[in-house]
């Protein structure tokens, strides 16, 4: 079967998950985000990789507990109040923890000691919460990947994986010892470690049955532990009590059709793969009968979807791609993946809060949670909430209606954000995120990501254009966008042309109107890439008309930061165009940058000094520039994210103290008013960390201002787009 969908159902299944929820309906939003690197031990370098992967919580809800792989520990979280989420240590477990359960006041741990994926071993660590010491540890005999405890808390599942090397002979199974089951017995939350049973999973899989490589265990309230085989695309059920393979069968294949399936810098959800195999990682249970696998895919498959089965193997729904053009619409879809599994559906969890059953599908790529309606029969899609960098792991602690993801990823090495686990809790109110998606258009979503400047058309309140910057070079694009509905809609899409056909060798940061219906883009340089610093005027229809390049006295002291913003003042013979340079060139004084003038009439080129804040660390440049009654505002930002971000704010500069100079002469120096501070719009707006690029900030018709920020195409990046007005009240 091939899973297209019809412009009618698409549209209904994208706008369920960003429609404002009407009278009591309850939301999930996110109350707080820790990042984990504050509990990274004294002894260690606090710029240690570490992560949170497979995160679980305490009977009682007030502590969580994740698996950090890199520093080979294990974390806690005291979450007594919720909202102020507090480090409360690490356990270090003397090899690589993978997966981490409670039952009592115990926690068990799987931990990876294998010296090769050719010799695999491993233990089941039993650790006293209070004391978070270790009470016990019992040899496994293979790599472990995933543990779970029964619903009656006698006995624990082990996924031993004993996974393949995937620079060793393609990658290609088998590649023995086989991995397979291990059922251990407990007892007040003690496992005996004599009791442990191995169940063969061999010989059951149409692919490398002989090498079967168990990922994910869940158990039913039946004792029913269904193990998902995710290289073999298969899944069995096995007798918890006396491990015996009940049932198994394989995960299949589907079609897919309105997809992405090109990483070439356009979003365009037009192709199809067909016969892709599921291969699912994540399963859990949604009653007795059912369950959800994230069909993830790692060895030749992954369908970017998740099904749910009935436990002999029939499908009772396929999610198809209806979920990825979902992320799509909200800009977190990863080009970079597109031509692989796209948004890598990977971590699952499910829970009932008060009388409603819910599951939540993690994307790996996407960084989203999708919050799902569990009806019995076809799911409903609710939510989109956004997480860090790669969920991996989530719990849900429905007693204190909370729901929790850990994000694996930590970009320390890259100046980047940190691995953190991210809070949200279920209350009545409306949805924070996302700020601002985009309409379906002939069946598909208007893709999107990396915005990078603003502008408000000169006549309609609350119509602003967009645009997009480098990383969708093959689709360089003007976005008009409807800020009068929440979320702000992006309505259309006009490309970017050059002799009718998308126009290459563009970063366009900047963007303002020409006046007759079109507009002046601006556009970043990089000498090393062969991109040219410019100034573009595109029509109405989008095409190239006019090509202005820099002349050679400023070219002198180029560097790759450019033109980060463009703004005209004046009119006529007097019109005047404004462009912000980002950071200091090789001609420029220390801690000043650039505004550039270029006259399209005269075409006359000048330029004045702007005085830059000092950054603590990183370093501080321009984001935007935009012309509003007697002065231009100006974005100023450090590229620096998180708790590290100190500077992100708006300021002004009188357009009657714009008197540009001649090009390579002195330049005078500009004063500089501040405006506004962004931190603490960035801090509230979801509750997650400050992202660095605060890109675009405009004005409408009606004098309302707007600002948005650049999600880097979901490339080392959350993906999350924050679309929010400015109140500036109290500015003349």
């Amino acid at each position: 079967m091939t899973y297209g969908f019809s412009r009618a159902a698409l549209t209904a299944a994208l706008l369920a998950s960003v429609a404002a929820p009407a009278g009591a309906e309850q939301v999930f939003n996110r109350i707080a985000s820790f990042p984990v690197a504050t509990n990274i031990p004294a002894d260690k370098d606090a710029k240690s990789v570490s992560s949170a992967e497979i995160i679980t919580a305490t009977e009682d809800g007030m502590m969580l507990i994740y698996s950090d792989s890199p520093l080979g520990a294990i974390g806690f979280v005291d979450i007594s109040d919720a909202k102020a989420p507090k480090a409360a240590g690490a356990l270090m477990m003397d090899g690589e923890p993978t997966s981490v359960t409670v039952v009592g006041g115990k926690a068990l741990v799987a931990v990876n000691t294998s010296e090769s994926k050719a010799k695999p071993s491993g233990r089941l660590s039993i650790v006293d919460i209070a004391s978070k010491a270790i009470d016990a540890s019992c040899d496994l005999g293979g790599q472990p990947d995933s543990v779970a405890i029964s619903a009656d808390k006698s006995f624990a599942a082990v996924a031993i994986e004993n996974e393949r090397d995937e620079d060793l002979n393609e990658g290609k199974l088998p590649q023995l010892p086989a991995g397979d089951l291990a059922i251990v017995s407990l007892k007040d939350g003690v496992a005996d470690c004599a009791s442990i049973k191995h169940v063969a999973l061999t010989g059951l899989a149409e692919v490398g049955a002989d090498d079967p490589e168990p990922e994910f265990v869940s158990i039913n309230s039946l004792g029913e532990i269904a193990v998902t085989l995710q290289e073999n695309n298969h899944i069995a059920i096995v007798d918890g009590k006396t491990g015996t393979v009940k049932t198994h069968f394989s995960a299949g294949a589907i079609d897919l059709a309105g997809i992405d399936t090109k990483s070439d810098g356009a979003l365009k959800f037009t192709g199809k793969k067909e016969g892709v195999l599921r291969e699912p990682d994540a399963l859990k249970w949604l009653d007795d009968d059912r369950f959800v696998v994230a069909n993830e895919g790692d060895y030749e498959g992954g369908s970017r979807s998740f099904t749910i089965f009935d436990k002999n193997g029939k499908v009772l729904y396929e999610s198809g791609p209806s979920l990825e053009l979902a992320i799509a619409q909200i800009g977190h879809f990863p080009d970079k993946r597109a031509k692989s599994k796209g948004v890598e559906l990977e971590g699952l969890e499910s829970a009932t809060f008060g009388d409603q059953k819910y599951f939540f599908v993690l994307s790996e790529r996407a960084s989203i949670a999708a919050v799902y309606k569990d009806t019995g029969a076809e799911p409903e899609l609710v939510q989109l909430l956004p997480s860090g960098v790669s969920p991996e792991g989530a719990v849900a602690i429905p007693s204190r209606n909370l729901f929790v993801t850990a994000n694996e990823v930590d970009l320390v090495e890259d100046g980047g954000a940190r691995s953190h686990v991210m809070l949200y809790e279920l209350g009545e109110g409306e949805a924070a995120y996302p700020t601002i998606r985009s309409e379906i258009v002939d069946g598909a979503p208007i893709g999107w990501g990396a915005l990078s400047g603003l502008v408000g058309d000169a006549e309609k309140a609350g119509q602003l254009y967009a645009v997009n910057d480098s990383f969708y070079a093959s689709q360089p694009t003007i976005f008009t966008i409807d800020a009068t509905q929440k979320p702000a809609v992006i309505t259309t899409a006009l490309p970017v042309t050059r002799g009718g056909q998308p126009a290459q060798k563009l970063d366009i940061e900047g963007i303002a109107l020409d006046g007759k219906g079109g507009f002046w883009l601006a556009s970043e340089g990089d000498p090393a890439k062969l991109v040219g610093h410019g100034i573009y005027n595109v029509d109405a229809k989008g095409e190239i008309k006019a090509e202005i390049g820099m002349p050679v006295e400023l070219l002198a002291g180029q560097t790759r930061f450019g033109f980060e913003g463009i703004t005209s003042v004046g009119e006529g013979a007097d019109l005047t165009l404004w462009m912000a340079v980002q950071r200091e060139w090789k001609d420029d004084d220390k801690g000043t940058v650039k505004l550039v003038s270029y006259n399209p009439k005269s075409k006359e080129w000048g330029a004045v000094r702007y005085p830059l804040d000092k950054g603590a660390d990183g370093w501080v440049g321009l984001s935007e520039i935009t012309a509003h009654g007697d002065h231009v505002y100006i974005v100023e930002r450090d590229n620096l994210i998180g708790d590290a971000a100190k500077l992100k704010k708006l300021y002004r500069v009188a357009i009657a103290d714009l008197k540009p100079a001649k090009l390579g002469g002195e330049l005078p120096l500009v004063k500089k008013e501040e405006v506004h501070d962004f931190l603490p719009d960035l801090k509230a707006a979801t509750n997650g960390y400050v992202v660095d690029k605060l890109e675009g900030f405009t004005f409408d018709a009606e004098g309302k201002a707007f600002a948005v920020t650049d999600n880097d195409g979901v490339d080392d990046s959350s993906g999350e787009t924050l679309f929010f007005p400015v109140d500036l009240k109290g500015t003349n």
